[in-house]
């Protein structure tokens, strides 16, 4: 291993100091009043999250999963009903439907972009679809103006999956508010994330609003009332309050992510043998990860390891090739765009507060790789 200072995939201890004071004070706040569950913190935030997502609600849970199942389930999905899905996701895309006894349809992605891609998701369409969960992977916003037009046509929910892409837009209309509910994710390790697991669903929908908040609250509207069996997923005030914190700041730290990845893109111009992001015109791309595509991944992330700069792999498996989906009897060659990048694809470190000689270190080790020199 190097001597060379670490530069690691996210830096959220960095992260940390830069924020420090203003997280102390707020997660000692919530210590002080003992508002762990609920309370005016959570509301203001989720209040702060509708307002940035351009949405009437949010409704803070447990994680982004969660937010996802809650969405399935407020909407009735269960037994015989399909989703239609990116295989080029996590797996936490498809859990979701899985868990309300709905079933996840995999479609191919567009070699460009590791995005939905429309024409897959038309064919898969039968008369068990309910719903599509384009996925706004990295930080990139599916063109949701054809997914919208398919919905339509066949009267399918449009559920967004915007677990990347907080603050994602185009034309003025961000993440979260294009379909009939959409969830989050505030992981660590997200745009927009926690100290802890944390998660919201964004809505225009008052009825779905309602639903979703009753069954994340045990199926209660007041305490002791339960209207339906629910489940305990709730966002908890020391999250809303480092959430909230962060927020406030959020624009600034976007900024700094598209400056740095513009920087990437000019500085690996040129390079053969690497595929630099596809970038949508129209969009504002929020860059949660900076993936690029080389023929030979192992060899190049081994090789920026020994310069102590680690990479990371979203994702190395395709849906439809993990064990856990075998029963849906789909195999190798049935998304070709799907398995070439999952074999190609390798993300580089990005984070708001990379430095641009951490950028030309890690941009010289890429070339060193390729034989370009520094």
């Amino acid at each position: 291993m190097s001597d060379l200072e670490k530069i690691p995939l996210v830096d959220l201890v960095g992260q940390y100091q830069r924020y420090k004071e203003e997280l102390d004070t707020a997660i000692h706040k919530i210590l002080e009043t003992g508002a762990f569950i609920g309370g005016k913190t959570v509301k203001d935030f989720e209040s702060a999250f509708a307002k940035f997502c351009g949405t009437k609600y949010s409704v803070g849970v447990g994680n982004g999963t969660d937010a996802l199942y809650l969405i399935f389930r407020a909407l009735g999905l269960g037994q015989g009903d399909e989703v239609i899905l990116p295989a080029n996701t996590f797996i936490a895309s498809a859990e979701a439907i899985g868990m309300t006894g709905a079933t996840p349809v995999f479609v191919d992605v567009d070699p460009d972009t590791a995005l939905i891609d429309v024409r897959c998701a038309t064919a898969a369409v039968t008369d068990r679809t309910k719903a599509i969960l384009p996925v706004h992977l990295y930080g990139q916003l599916v063109p949701m103006e054809p997914i919208l037009e398919l919905a339509q046509k066949h009267n399918l929910h449009v559920v967004e999956d915007s677990a990347q892409a907080h603050g994602a837009e185009r034309d003025g209309t961000r993440a979260g508010a294009y379909g009939i509910a959409s969830g989050f994710s505030f992981y660590p390790g997200k745009n927009l994330g926690a100290y802890g697991d944390g998660g919201a669903v964004t809505t225009n929908n008052p009825e779905l609003e309602d639903k979703v908040r009753r069954i994340a609250n045990h199926g209660r509207a007041e305490k002791y009332m339960h209207d339906m069996e629910g489940v305990n997923s709730r966002l908890d005030g020391i999250q809303a309050a480092v959430l909230g914190t962060k927020l406030r700041h959020f624009e600034q730290a976007t900024e700094e992510r598209r400056v740095a990845a513009a920087r990437y893109q000019e500085m690996l111009d040129g390079v053969t043998g690497l595929k630099r992001p596809t970038i949508i015109s129209r969009q504002a791309h929020v860059f949660h990860l900076y993936v690029v595509e080389v023929d030979d991944r192992e060899a190049l992330g081994g090789f920026l390891r020994q310069r102590n700069i680690f990479s990371g792999v979203h994702y190395p498996v395709p849906l439809h090739l993990q064990p856990a989906y075998s029963h849906l009897e789909k195999g190798e060659g049935d998304f070709p765009h799907s398995e070439r990048m999952a074999s190609r694809i390798l993300s580089l470190p990005l984070f708001p507060e990379i430095t641009e000689a951490q950028q030309e270190r890690v941009v010289s080790g890429v070339k060193e790789f390729f034989g370009a020199g520094s």
